[in-house]
């Protein structure tokens, strides 16, 4: 019984000699493991897409300025908010937030090759207007600006009038 317990390790040790000898390389300057050198799959190279005209939306709202930065299909490059700049509270709503969060996604975009955008501005909140002076103040052209915000045509019915 003894002995077969021994044969039967020396049957593992041999075979994860094998294995070791399997993930080892011989090379010209000695032996290396294919583990470490990443293994038999290719690394693959991420290229990143250049891209030189993009669309710009801005959103406005009363508390936050929200900038996304697109390609010509309509693919995000980068992303920015007030909020994301480091605003808390009221002072995401304000109107220098409102430029940082642009300037932040540029730079996040200028990453793509990025030169000229077409602005979609939504919103009615105060940082509309210093976001677009953002984007140009780090570098962007603007193609256009277009106002996308939307405008109810008498949609919802109003309350009842209030008798005293």
């Amino acid at each position: 019984m003894t002995e077969e317990k021994i044969d039967s390790k020396e049957k593992k040790e041999v075979a994860t000699t094998e294995k070791e000898s399997k993930n080892k390389v011989k090379t010209e300057s000695g032996e290396k493991d294919k583990a470490k050198e990443g293994g038999t799959k290719a690394a693959k190279k991420s290229k990143k897409r250049i891209v030189q005209v993009g669309s710009a939306y801005i959103k406005a709202t009363f508390n936050n300025t929200l900038v996304s930065i697109t390609d010509a299909e309509g693919n995000i490059l980068a992303w920015s908010s007030a909020g994301s700049s480091g605003f808390k509270g009221a002072r995401k709503a304000t109107p220098y937030a409102g430029q940082v969060a642009a300037e932040n996604a540029t730079e996040k975009a200028k990453a793509y090759g990025i030169e000229k955008v077409t602005v979609f501005v939504s919103g009615v909140g105060s940082g509309r207007d210093q976001a677009m002076r953002g984007l140009v103040g780090k570098g962007l052209e603007i193609i256009a600006i277009n106002d996308v915000t939307p405008i109810p045509h008498n949609g919802c019915r109003k309350k009842k009038a209030r008798r005293v």
